[in-house]
């Protein structure tokens, strides 16, 4: 594991096509499974990140696709940002979580398997 403490560059960070931000309040912890099975198949990899209290969700995402067959894990990545309170006060430090996952040698036929389950269910 490596671990950092200097900021990100959101700008540079923020540009990255495979990268999937996860809150633990916007979304159910299957809709960000989905999506990272969807960017697999388009990237070969996803980049899962978080911030604070949601990096429990993204651990338990990574792990899901890894104990399903579907995922390796490539890197693993933490650090802490400096970030305003909304009311613009002093700044607080937040904990932030990179994960790289990449497809598994099985992914596309697992993923080929659950497509015609789910043609066989219709």
């Amino acid at each position: 594991m490596v671990g950092t403490t200097e900021a990100v560059d959101s700008s540079a960070s923020n540009n990255k096509k495979n990268r999937i931000q996860v809150s633990n309040t916007q979304k159910p912890l299957f809709f960000y499974v989905n999506l990272a099975k969807r960017y697999m198949q388009q990237y070969n990899e996803v980049e899962l990140s978080a911030l604070g209290m949601a990096i429990a969700t993204v651990v338990t995402i990574a792990e899901i696709l890894k104990n399903n067959g579907l995922a390796i894990e490539k890197k693993i990545m933490t650090s802490t940002i400096d970030m305003r309170e909304e009311s613009g006060g002093r700044p607080v430090q937040k904990a932030k979580i990179e994960i790289l996952l990449g497809k598994s040698d099985k992914f596309d036929e697992l993923m080929a398997a659950a497509a015609e389950e789910a043609l066989d269910n219709e």
